[in-house]
């Protein structure tokens, strides 16, 4: 039967032949079983609690036979769908402890959040046609035609709402368009129920078979059996052997066999495992413990990954080739035997991930000075106040002695210098954006954090600790430095770019104002123009009005202190940060200022 289908297929290819109709008239009893409402209604179900269970994988697309099977497909797949989310919510209560009930959460708001449509090309008379069979075409077509509505109001084309690794479109049901010549690399899972052969089927298989950050493979699942074609086609197109062309064997799966992905996924735990083995540490804890022992045992994992940069990273490299590897065979038979080491390899991942995103130093004193208030003697007639949680520490007023001697008496001292070095980048790497001649921040955070690097050790790690907090209230000096030049972060980089040294305070303020100025001129006349930087002529025109404008005597730099090829360097080193800066007004740079 899908012999005679393919067959036929292969002859229908041509997109203005209405195929359902040319099937239906020459094969009239395999159209009629491969579209009976049966068989679809029994493949809509077994999608929904696939594709439902292999949530985290990415996207997907289901192949139908023709544009009327496609809707009917998507109407199903749509109500068993809803019906699904609705038994999942009821299933909540049988969570059995908070990180399930927390996975249950995650997948029921993925599954709500969810959109699926139904993209098939127009054809003349199909709104009667579809209405032959019970089914409304309009709104498919009218989705196609105008695409999803995003919150502000504007639309978003179906197709990059697909390619869009965040949108939630996330299954497509088509029958010809978008099987070829369609790339979207988070599309993980292909669901065939059309029979294909030759270098049809080859080019549908790769729709699934791009390369995306986070994906290890893609899935075919297949509803009407064309692992024979496949072989086939393998051997004519993709090749086999040392010469890369010819004798494949008809025989051999294409696929890799459950218990070969499943081994794969338990040597990448296993290594995980091993690394913390390795300090003391059992992964098992996490899985086994409750409560405040099993953040006991979260916080003692952590500090063995956050020994250093190098040992951070490597854990965060295994972590994800477990994540890829568990997403390979997530609907292999036997994979709930792995899911605990694997969430509790997501735990110390995700928590990893979170302290990086949240790394504050005020959120950092915060702890230390509840560390510091834990140790006062409640017995004392006088005592300091319990920190407010939601205080906001002022790093000059800190006393850092206290704080050297409780952080000497933590136990999470690789953890709090991670969180410390990493507060520190983005304050960083947001004040080098603003400015780049501060590179003598950058250069001094560099080699603190090469010597932290290296082996080290209790001392060191105290010693960092206390270098880290001194940067930290140098940068925030820094961050301050315009509002003390009189000046705003803007004009400040001009103003360092121009200034020099042994320059008086008369000239030093003269060239404040230059700096003001010709930032006033340019936005008000060539950094306003949109795209300025893709001609060469308004290139070229901004730079002239820029060395223009340094070396008139009324508006530029005082005369008797600047050379002409001072001043044709300075205009170069001033055109390069313009480059860099304002490729618009406002600056994306400057503009989330306060």
């Amino acid at each position: 039967l899908n012999e005679r289908i393919a067959e036929k297929l292969a002859e229908l290819e041509i997109d203005d032949v209405d195929v359902q109709q040319r099937l239906e008239r020459e094969l009239k009893r395999d159209y009629h079983i491969i579209t009976a409402s049966s068989r679809l209604d029994q493949i809509a179900r077994d999608f929904v609690t696939h594709y439902s269970y292999a949530w985290e994988t990415g996207k997907a697309m289901f192949v139908c036979l023709d544009k009327i099977t496609c809707v009917r497909m998507h109407k199903l797949i749509d109500f068993y769908w809803q019906e699904a989310i609705k038994t999942k919510e009821r299933e909540l209560t049988f969570a059995a402890d908070e990180q399930d009930l927390a996975w249950r959460e995650r997948q029921l708001s993925w599954m709500k959040e969810t959109l699926m449509a139904v993209v098939v090309s127009e054809e003349q008379g199909e709104v009667a046609k579809f209405e032959k069979w019970g089914l409304d075409i309009k709104p498919h077509r009218q989705l196609l035609k105008t695409g999803f509505q995003l919150p502000d109001g504007s639309r978003l084309d179906m197709e990059e709402a697909f390619k869009a690794t965040t949108h939630p479109f996330r299954v497509a049901v088509v029958c010809a368009m978008w099987l070829t010549g369609f790339d979207v690399p988070t599309l993980s899972t292909l669901y065939l129920d059309k029979p294909l052969k030759a270098h049809t089927l080859m080019q549908a298989i790769a729709r699934a078979n791009r390369v995306a950050e986070g994906k290890n493979n893609g899935l075919i699942v297949d509803y009407c059996g064309i692992l024979k074609n496949l072989r086939k086609a393998l051997a004519t197109f993709a090749g086999a052997g040392d010469e890369g062309h010819g004798g494949a064997d008809d025989n051999k799966d294409p696929a890799k066999p459950n218990e070969e992905l499943l081994q794969s996924l338990n040597e990448s735990i296993s290594f995980v495992a091993e690394f913390l083995r390795k300090k003391n540490f059992e992964l098992h804890k996490i899985v086994t413990e409750t409560g405040f022992a099993k953040n006991a045992a979260i916080v003692q994992a952590k500090e063995i990954i956050n020994q250093n940069d190098e040992t951070r990273k490597r854990f965060e490299v295994m972590a994800r080739e477990v994540f890829n590897k568990f997403k390979a065979c997530i609907n292999c038979p036997g994979i709930n035997a792995y899911r605990d080491l694997r969430d509790a390899i997501n735990i110390l991942y995700k928590s990893l991930q979170a302290d990086k995103e949240k790394a504050d130093i005020s959120d950092i004193m915060k702890q230390l000075y509840e560390i510091v208030d834990g140790s006062i003697d409640t017995s004392c007639k006088v005592s300091e106040p319990k920190p407010d949680s939601g205080r906001i520490y002022d790093i000059s007023q800190i006393d850092f002695e206290r704080l050297k001697q409780e952080f000497a008496r933590s136990e999470q001292k690789n953890t709090t210098v991670q969180s410390l070095k990493q507060a520190l980048e983005k304050k960083l790497a947001r004040l080098m954006m603003q400015n780049p001649l501060r590179t003598d921040y950058q250069e001094h955070y560099e080699k603190l954090v090469k010597e932290y690097n290296q082996e080290k050790d209790l001392v060191l790690i105290e010693k960092t600790f206390e270098a880290l907090l001194k940067l930290h209230e140098a940068l925030s000096h820094e961050e301050k430095r315009a509002l003390r030049e009189g000046l705003d972060e803007e004009s400040l980089v001009l103003f360092d770019l121009l200034n020099k040294p042994n320059l008086n305070p008369k000239e030093i303020g003269k060239i404040k104002q230059v700096a003001m100025s010709l930032l006033a001129n340019l936005k008000a006349e060539h950094l306003k123009f949109e795209n300025w930087q893709q001609k060469e002529s308004t290139r070229d025109a901004l730079k002239q009005q820029v060395y223009d404008f340094l070396y008139d005597e009324r508006t530029g730099l005082p005369v008797d202190d600047y050379e002409e090829e001072e001043i044709a360097e300075i205009s170069e080193k001033v055109f390069l940060h313009l480059y860099r800066a304002y490729p618009r007004l406002p600056s994306p740079i400057y503009s989330n200022l306060v």
